[in-house]
């Protein structure tokens, strides 16, 4: 049987990790991309993947230093979760030493990496956040700050993916013992690595539509087997959950993919990008689950009884949240309008 301080806590670690006022919104916060290549001295070429929900992209925008104008109009195109422009920018000095900013950034809760190809081979990255907005061009990124950026951007796509986080809190309220959570925790690990890889290499391509809604249908999964646990009952779920992890992590994997494939990145940094983008998003994981144990065991300590809808406050938040998604996301892979 579950103890009541493992149900109390994993929703408290749930709240503390995000789990924001607008809890429908399950999707992961894709980052913007900026990318500008130097085709002749001054002359750029410029992509601008701005992320989307549905017809709506978040509101912000590069701007450039006075000295560059815009030549034409922006192509603009619509894609699933994003709105890709591509436009033509003149610049009269030189970019080294001067700022691109994002404006509107300040008011998401997402980054923006932007690339600077020049046309004498140099390359450097850089990540605009929302407590930081403007990066100053002419450093190339190298070495620990560029490792840094993609570690980053793992971290904050698995804390910011509630579906992900919440289909961990449910693996981890079937779990039984400590050796069972290892094995689970490492199954999951294996499986979404195998299909991040696959999918940001371009292996394995699926539809965003039917794939959240797979994710979403995951967590509706665990709604039922946590309560048979609760009820004393017992299940393939229930005796082997490492199981579950692995086959279920093979989708997660995919939907980790999404964040990192959308950006477009050069191929010469796309093995760099994913094995640091992925050591990431496991940090981000082992520290959600890392404080559901800790805060486990200080409330074990201190002996407390839980109030009983405290108690059952977890599980029902995997099952009524997997339910909403999985019917949204249904409605959305069908046509129609989601809730």
């Amino acid at each position: 049987m579950i103890r009541l301080s493992r149900l109390f806590i994993c929703a408290a670690a749930l709240a503390l990790f995000g789990f924001g006022p607008h809890p429908v919104q399950a999707h992961e916060i894709r980052p913007g991309y900026l990318e500008l290549r130097e085709n002749a001295p001054g002359h750029y070429s410029v992509l601008w993947k701005q992320p989307a929900n549905g017809e709506y992209a978040l509101r912000m925008t590069p701007t450039f230093p006075d000295s560059c104008t815009l030549n034409g109009n922006a192509d603009r195109q619509l894609l699933p979760g994003e709105l890709v422009s591509r436009f033509s920018l003149a610049c009269t000095e030189s970019l080294d030493g001067q700022t691109i900013t994002i404006a509107g950034l300040e008011t998401t809760l997402t980054d923006v990496l932007i690339s600077v190809r020049k046309s004498n081979g140099v390359e450097e990255t850089h990540l605009a956040r929302p407590a930081a907005i403007s990066v100053t061009i002419g450093e190339e990124s190298k070495g620990f700050a560029a490792a840094a950026i993609y570690l980053q951007l793992g971290v904050q796509h698995i804390l910011m993916g509630i579906d992900h986080l919440l289909f961990v809190l449910g693996l981890l309220l079937i779990v039984r013992d400590r050796w069972m959570l290892i094995k689970t925790i490492s199954a999951f690990t294996v499986a979404h690595s195998i299909t991040l890889a696959a999918a940001t290499l371009g292996a394995v391509t699926i539809p965003a539509a039917p794939l959240n809604a797979a994710i979403a249908l995951s967590i509706l999964f665990l709604g039922p087997e946590i309560m048979r646990m609760r009820a004393g009952g017992t299940s393939l779920t229930i005796r082997k959950p490492w199981l579950v992890a692995f086959a279920f992590g093979l989708l997660h994997g995919l939907g980790f993919a999404s964040g990192l494939a959308a950006m477009g990145l050069p191929r010469s940094e796309v093995p760099m990008a994913l094995l640091l983008f992925n050591c990431g998003v496991e940090i981000g994981q082992l520290g959600f689950v890392f404080v559901v144990l800790g805060l486990e065991r200080a409330f074990h300590l201190m002996e407390i009884r839980w109030w009983q809808p405290i108690i059952l406050l977890p599980s029902y938040t995997v099952g009524v949240l997997g339910a909403v998604w999985s019917l949204q996301r249904l409605l959305i892979y069908f046509g129609l309008h989601a809730l």
